[in-house]
């Protein structure tokens, strides 16, 4: 907003809804301060006019809009799709009792807006808790020697998985793997930290720069 002189907010949708679902604009309240505003407008925002939102649990149970409980976006609108092309088993499995699954995880606080925390398949489950992948990328990246990262879950015999940190450094600057763990946990709960932490000279990206954590997880389901 300082750099360009305009409003700044963030935003919410898929190409299966055609596509957005919700805006952060209408929260840039006068009474906020600066940070605060900021924070409430970086948020994923409220359903826009015409789109209905829940989050729920792995019964499809709704959760409660408190800000804390952690559960999967489901949507419901005339702009959701009717379903995927010749994929009746795949339309079948996301479209269930009205919904449409969105397969992000988020909460919601009790004005109705929505947090996002990750995808539901990057959540890392670990000892029986949720680690959001995203939390510890952000952390890590607010590191002074780290370009990027991207953190997925491994085998863990004691606690079915851990988060594996995959960082690239940026030029000439250094790092060790314990250095990067012990900033971890300055910033997080300890159960949220990665246990290791490994150097790569780049990561795997698509083509809009999104980086393919698919391809990292098969590369090292075994680790």
């Amino acid at each position: 907003e300082e750099t360009f002189g305009c409003p700044c907010i963030a935003g919410y949708g898929m190409t299966e809804t055609s596509p957005v679902l919700s805006l952060s604009n209408s929260r840039s309240d006068r009474s906020l301060s600066s940070s605060e505003r900021y924070r409430v407008q970086a948020m994923t925002g409220r359903p826009i006019p015409g789109v209905e939102v829940q989050i729920v649990d792995e019964q499809d149970q709704f959760l409660p809009w408190d800000g804390k409980a952690v559960g999967e976006i489901v949507v419901r609108a005339d702009g959701v799709m009717k379903g995927y092309w010749n994929q009746p088993a795949e339309t079948a499995h996301l479209k269930r009792n009205g919904w449409f699954h969105t397969g992000d995880m988020a909460t919601i606080d009790p004005d109705g807006y929505l947090l996002i925390v990750d995808r539901k398949k990057d959540i890392i489950i670990s000892g029986g808790e949720n680690i959001s992948s995203l939390e510890i990328e952000k952390t890590l990246m607010s590191h002074a020697a780290v370009l990027e990262c991207a953190v997925i879950p491994v085998p863990d015999e004691v606690w079915g998985e851990a988060p594996l940190g995959l960082v690239v450094l940026k030029k000439g600057q250094k790092a060790c793997p314990e250095e990067l763990i012990k900033f971890c946990r300055s910033r997080l709960a300890h159960f949220k930290c990665p246990n290791r932490i490994e150097f790569l000279e780049s990561l795997p990206k698509g083509g809009t720069g999104k980086i393919l954590k698919h391809e990292l997880r098969q590369l090292y389901r075994n680790a």
